[in-house]
């Protein structure tokens, strides 16, 4: 195997995320329960969009056997518009020898507003791209949320679009009281 992987690399992680984000646009099937029927609070869905600024970071390897085609990097990320915050995370991606093959999973804690209510939530990434046809799922973790956040379900798309990122973010919340 060449020395294509992501130690040797770091650039291709980085444009590999970037690429993922632009090339996916296809949206999670949201398999959350809409509600509990015994449940008293109205549940609503929503969306919120906005801009987000990311910074993704390759993270050194201690061990030097370790397989070049795999990588570890952060994320850091303000989002702006309906939701209002920060987040902080980290994502697996592996590169392949079949060029525009790849994929990459990632955990980020979301904390802010939500067009109004506060607390914390984690998104789940799953992204894949089988010879340039590209495969995303980011989904809220069940029962992550908190705060005036409790019980957030949902699904957010990601693009990029003259070099800015936005997202689309379509949810259920139950209505506060």
């Amino acid at each position: 195997m060449t020395k294509m992987g992501f130690r040797l690399r770091t650039p291709f992680a980085t444009a590999f995320c970037l690429w993922c984000s632009i090339s996916l646009s296809a949206r999670a099937q949201n398999s959350t329960p809409n509600s509990d029927k015994t449940s008293k609070e109205a549940v609503v869905t929503s969306h919120a969009t906005g801009t987000f600024d990311v910074k993704v970071t390759p993270q050194p390897t201690e061990d030097k056997s370790a397989d070049p085609s795999l990588a570890r990097l952060t994320l850091d990320k303000q989002f702006h518009g309906d939701l209002e915050g920060s987040s902080k995370g980290q994502m697996l991606a592996a590169s392949t020898s079949v060029k525009g093959s790849a994929g990459y999973v990632a955990i980020e804690r979301v904390t802010g507003t939500l067009r109004g209510r506060k607390g914390s939530f984690t998104l789940q990434h799953f992204g894949t791209i089988t010879r340039g046809a590209p495969h995303l799922m980011v989904n809220v973790v069940p029962d992550s949320g908190t705060d005036e956040l409790t019980g957030l379900a949902g699904t957010m798309t990601i693009k990029i679009e003259d070099g800015k990122h936005s997202y689309d973010f379509e949810y259920t919340l139950a209505e506060a009281h």
